[in-house]
């Protein structure tokens, strides 16, 4: 195992700066994920990690040891595809032994290390078939095996999963990450699929256009963004334009809803992310479709809207309901099956409370550049 270091990480292809200003630590035994939209500097980041590119500027270290200049083959990492890249004329124990051949060990811990492997992604039964028999979900297994049989210090997945269907991928996550228990390894995970990072992930860097903009726990990200592209890569999110209008005590704050008239809504300052009082930029009152509180009956007190329901959709567990208070305003809730909510019809006039502790105000990054 070994931690993980980027320092100052710069990366240009000519004048395209891929990955700008990158500071990273990642701790031994840690899984942790790179998570973003296509081309915003995830896997880039992973390919200087892995040495396939070398950074513009800034520094690797895997430890102590600095090893921004050394080549791949000398950096122990083990390396898993998007598209496997297996070879299709050998069998599986021929393909996860490849990589211990290449390193000169003896037929005999070979073929030792192998069996292990093979075991533990259980595909022992498998070893003598030819890849190109196997299923997707099959193929994926013999790529780990590869890169975990030659004991790598660190685990590099490049969206790993994204070319099975829904049901293999749920499989494959338990799988990946059973196997990251059970090895103790430290890993790397490149993905765009939010579900994957939260489920997965002891911690998530968020990315976008080369830059990352939050790291955290997935409960930190989830729960506390820092900004409106966080927030609104990162799950369902209601984002409402917004103003501080004023604050009492300084600790209890009045924000002014700026799409619906004469509306405000209380929060607590500590539901203010610390960048907004000095940043400038346009904000956005941010709520989760399932914080949400709703009722069919006229609410009082702070806090509350008034709308109309115009799409309630049935998933079973529960309903999504977007909700129009006007013209520029949809708020979407979520209400769980069960009682009158459970069977709420389009059309249907509603009132939401906005609970302090469930809102959160973060300046906006989206559409500035």
């Amino acid at each position: 195992m070994a931690s993980v270091e980027l320092e100052g990480i710069k990366k240009s292809f000519g004048e395209v700066v891929a990955v700008d200003k990158l500071d990273l630590s990642i701790k031994e035994g840690e899984f942790f994920t790179f998570l973003g939209p296509s081309g915003c500097g995830k896997t880039t980041t992973l390919r200087m990690i892995a040495g396939f590119y070398y950074p513009t500027e800034g520094t690797v270290k895997f430890g102590e040891k600095d090893m921004t200049k050394v080549s791949p083959e000398k950096r122990n990492t083990g390396m898993v595809f998007q598209n496997y890249a297996l070879f299709p004329h050998m069998t599986v124990y021929e393909n996860v032994a490849f990589g211990l051949k290449v390193r000169k060990l003896t037929k005999q811990e070979t073929q030792k290390r192998v069996q292990d492997v093979l075991k533990k992604v259980r595909l022992d039964q498998y070893s003598k078939r030819q890849v190109s028999q196997l299923s997707g979900g099959q193929q994926q297994r013999v790529a780990l095996a590869r890169a975990l049989v030659i004991e790598p210090d660190i685990l590099l997945l490049d969206e790993p999963l994204s070319n099975l269907d829904a049901r293999l991928r749920d499989e494959m996550r338990a799988e990946i990450l059973r196997l990251q228990r059970d090895y103790g390894i430290t890993t790397i995970y490149v993905t765009h699929d939010q579900v994957e990072a939260l489920t997965m992930s002891d911690r998530i860097a968020v990315f976008n256009f080369g830059v990352c903009h939050q790291i955290g726990s997935p409960k930190e990200i989830y729960n506390e963004p820092v900004n409106d592209f966080v927030a609104s890569f990162i799950g369902e999110i209601n984002l409402l334009n917004c103003e501080l209008t004023n604050s009492k005590g300084h600790e209890i704050f009045t924000v002014t809803l700026s799409d619906i008239p004469d509306t405000t809504v209380r929060l607590q300052q500590e539901r203010i992310e610390e960048t907004v009082l000095t940043s400038g930029s346009p904000l956005k009152l941010l709520i989760r479709p399932e914080g949400v509180e709703l009722s069919l009956t006229e609410l009082q007190g702070e806090n509350v809207l008034k709308g109309t329901v115009r799409l309630a959709q049935f998933t079973g567990t529960s309903v999504n309901l977007h909700i129009r208070v006007n013209e520029d305003v949809m708020i979407k809730a979520m209400a769980l099956n069960k009682g009158e909510l459970g069977w709420i019809e389009n059309g249907t006039t509603i009132w939401m409370r906005l609970p302090e502790e469930q809102l959160r105000i973060v300046p906006s990054i989206l559409g500035v550049d």
